[in-house]
């Protein structure tokens, strides 16, 4: 298990401050994983952060497939990871903790953390009901966090019905620090259609009746290759770097919400918007919520024809596409959607929960 303290040379935005004891996340921290945004975030804003990484938990990679199969989806190191965390909040005494997703802490560790006087939430990424990531273990130990967090309006009944005591809706944001308009790429091997994100076996649907079309498709992300009618057009896995420049080069970006996970959007959403990239996205009611009308900052579909449709429009109209690519930019970039804004909300109401108690406040700092 490793805890790193993170000592930033940042001013403090003047919507934070410093929280007095600091801040721990337990997460992932590689790649584009929400974890690490907002340690890099809370880095910019000045605040003493300690990360402890879910990837001490994972055990060797048999054991961790067997457990994930018939063990409840358990980590193997899990128990021996939540002490760690509790034994490295003795130490760095943080005021709150936000886990990630289904981070692997035990309800007994919780407990602990949250007699120390630590604020613990849980910034909910993925659908815990989704049946592909459903523990049990985890349904138990929700309710002992002091709040919840979710990117999905579609869940925030079920939290409440398991127990959970405060559940607010919050929404993905995008890094800035990964994904900015600098991105550059060769126009040589820039893609006409990118998709990003893993082969789920709705998406994989999606993919076969839209490139009947005709229509060619980059895809980026795990396990495409393991279809063979995907296989000429998957990337496989990229480094943020190379994520940023082709979501910036393609012509157009696909926009997908994951149907198991219950999503009215995802992580991708912002992240081409922030890089302003030309947005083909799903109609939910999130993305209205976020993009505004059809046609004014992205335009939607509903099927894979029509999504066919509508590309084949818009590849043929570059005027458009520019118009897309700045109204996507100027609408998400000015509207407070990084994570340093998603990290403030967290801190706001982690005060409001503090008042309610009539403990120590972080009102003093906010």
């Amino acid at each position: 298990m490793t805890a790193t303290a993170l000592h930033a040379e940042a001013e403090p935005a003047p919507a934070t401050g410093n929280l007095r004891r600091g801040l721990a996340i337990v997460g992932g921290f590689d790649g584009t994983h929400v974890g690490g945004s907002l340690w890099r975030a809370a880095t910019h804003l000045g605040i003493d952060t300690v990360i402890f990484d879910v990837s001490d938990a994972g055990g060797n990679r048999i054991l961790r497939a067997t457990l994930w199969r018939v063990g409840d989806r358990r980590l193997p190191g899990m128990h021996r990871f939540s002490q760690s965390v509790v034994a490295g909040c003795r130490q760095s005494e943080p005021e709150l903790l936000i886990a990630t997703g289904m981070a692997p802490l035990t309800g007994a560790a919780l407990r602990t953390l949250r007699a120390m006087g630590i604020v613990c939430v849980n910034y909910s990424t993925d659908d815990p009901w989704n049946p592909v990531l459903r523990a049990f273990w985890h349904l138990r130990v929700l309710p002992e966090y002091d709040a919840i967090f979710t990117t999905r309006r579609a869940n925030i009944g079920n939290f409440a019905d398991i127990g959970c005591a405060e559940v607010n809706y919050l929404p993905f944001g995008y890094d800035e620090w990964l994904f900015s308009r600098r991105a550059w790429f060769s126009d040589r091997t820039a893609p006409d259609i990118l998709f990003v994100g893993g082969a789920d076996r709705d998406r994989v649907a999606f993919m076969t009746e839209f490139l009947r079309t005709g229509l060619r498709v980059a895809l980026v992300g795990r396990y495409w290759q393991r279809y063979p009618a995907m296989r000429p057009y998957a990337l496989g896995q990229q480094e943020p770097e190379a994520l940023c420049a082709l979501t910036a080069a393609a012509k157009l970006n696909l926009c997908l919400v994951r149907r198991a996970n219950r999503d009215g959007h995802v992580m991708r959403s912002f992240e081409i918007a922030a890089v302003g990239g030309c947005m083909l996205a799903e109609d939910t009611a999130e993305h209205r919520e976020i993009f505004g009308p059809d046609g004014e900052a992205v335009v939607y579909f509903r099927t894979p024809r029509e999504a066919a449709a509508r590309a084949g429009s818009l590849l043929a109209n570059p005027a458009e596409r520019a118009r897309l690519s700045g109204a996507v930019w100027a609408r998400v970039s000015c509207g407070a959607h990084t994570y340093r804004d998603r990290l403030v909300s967290i801190i706001e109401a982690v005060a409001r929960i503090r008042g309610a108690r009539k403990g120590p406040s972080l009102n003093a700092v906010l």
